[in-house]
């Protein structure tokens, strides 16, 4: 099973990122195939439709293909001030938007439609970006996405990774592992 993994956060000390780097090797041990990507690695404006009238940028079409080919997605979302971060919004805009005039990208969910996210979060306090979440499970099946009901979020996340960024505890490994599990095992059974 193809998976896709990406943090929502460009920062060096992310603990999102940290978390996606735990997840893609997790899921790569339970037979995965696994493409992590790095979305700081792609050079994706803030979305405005006057720039998309001009012409879809280049790396938002490299990354409607990846998405597109992964029947599933782990995303690792940051919270701040209770929601989601302007980048995770960012990226599904433009994923989600139509290419007019275009004869396959016209379709504005054929990147997501369809596909098995779980969502995970990690942050310093004690709810672990359990509101982030709240808010990003809507938004995806908004774009025809099948989120898995199983979810986990990190809490006290400055403290639960070692020096080599593995999780410290294994409680937060069973929980991780859990959501890894159940995307792919429901992209299985929904696979065409």
């Amino acid at each position: 099973m193809k998976l896709l993994v990406f943090a929502g956060s460009t920062r060096t000390g992310s603990y999102n990122r940290k978390l996606a780097h735990v997840v893609a090797r997790m899921a790569a041990a339970a037979g995965a195939e696994v493409t992590h990507i790095e979305l700081a690695d792609f050079d994706i404006p803030m979305y405005n439709a006057d720039l998309e009238a001009r012409g879809t940028p280049a790396d938002v079409m490299r990354l409607k293909q990846l998405m597109y080919e992964h029947p599933a997605w782990i995303i690792c979302t940051p919270e701040y001030n209770a929601s989601y971060p302007a980048l995770v919004k960012n990226t599904l805009d433009w994923v989600s938007s139509p290419v007019k005039g275009d004869p396959v990208w016209g379709d504005d969910f054929r990147s997501s439609r369809g596909k098995v996210v779980g969502v995970l979060s990690a942050s310093p306090g004690a709810l672990g970006g359990l509101r982030s979440q709240s808010h990003l499970i809507p938004l995806l099946m908004n774009l025809k996405c099948w989120v898995c009901p199983t979810v986990f979020a990190l809490s006290r996340a400055g403290d639960a990774f070692d020096a080599q960024g593995e999780l410290v505890a294994d409680a937060s490994k069973k929980r991780v592992q859990a959501v890894i599990d159940e995307v792919l095992d429901a992209a299985r059974r929904l696979a065409p």
